[in-house]
């Protein structure tokens, strides 16, 4: 018998208690973003039923096909847009999404600014996005993200990438709340702890030096490494396969 939705989210709610309890933290902490990239809008309508939430989209042209009906009738769910962002899709990207995981450089933050602003003319007060700053920290070139191979050991890296920090922080419709990753695919979870220790590491510098942003959100590990991400101080995984099964083709 196949497993529904609501069963295997509940399978990785059980696994992320686990993890949380071994590292101890209190899973509530812990925001479950369930990705439904490639699936269709009836898989959605099934996870919103079994109480999900937080949903993750990669694409802004597929979400702008999926996400406008669910933002009518579930206000209350959160959209979070967690694959690479292109600056010619920034506009339709503050139409849809509550959070933006993949600011990579200083100019697609610029242009983000520059959108909410043009959209808050004439308003009382313009809408601030939550975003949070993809840093690759892993050094792997199939990753996008700042540049920060080896995160605080690298310190010239880390001293070239400050001033565009300081910049983006600045920019007044933005509010960063942290930093997101990719892992390398390992044959062992464990082996991707470095790479999240790292992250929170890069945070927590962040953090001293630009105490006006909140810095409170790791958004990393996935299907295969969540829970590794978890010890190393993950507030965000970003789950699709252990909910949804194999990846769909849509759009």
């Amino acid at each position: 018998m196949s497993q529904t939705i609501a069963s295997r989210l509940d399978q990785v709610i059980e696994r992320i208690a686990r993890a949380a309890a071994r590292a101890n933290r209190d899973p509530a902490a812990i925001t479950l973003v369930a990705v439904t990239k490639t699936h269709p809008p009836e898989v959605i309508a099934e996870a919103i039923a079994a109480g999900i939430r937080d949903l993750g989209e990669n694409r802004v042209q597929e979400a702008a096909l999926k996400i406008p009906p669910f933002k009518a009738a579930y206000p209350e769910v959160r959209w979070h847009l967690i694959g690479h962002l292109q600056r010619n899709k920034a506009r339709p990207a503050i139409e849809l999404f509550d959070v933006i995981h993949s600011v990579d450089s200083l100019r697609l933050a610029e242009t983000l600014n520059r959108h909410l602003q043009e959209r808050a003319a004439g308003q009382a007060q313009a809408r601030r996005m939550p975003i949070l700053l993809q840093v690759n920290v892993s050094g792997e070139s199939s990753k996008e993200g700042f540049d920060l191979p080896g995160g605080l050991a690298n310190r010239a890296g880390l001293e070239a990438l400050l001033p565009d920090i300081e910049r983006i922080v600045a920019l007044p419709c933005l509010e960063v709340r942290g930093l997101m990753t990719i892992a390398p695919i390992v044959a062992d979870p464990d082996q991707a702890r470095p790479v999240f220790r790292a992250l929170r590491e890069v945070r927590d510098e962040l953090s001293r030096r630009f105490p006006r942003a909140a810095w409170a959100e790791l958004s990393m590990g996935m299907t295969d490494d969540f829970e590794a991400a978890i010890a190393e101080g993950a507030t965000i995984v970003r789950v699709g396969r252990a909910i949804f099964g194999e990846r769909w083709k849509y759009g």
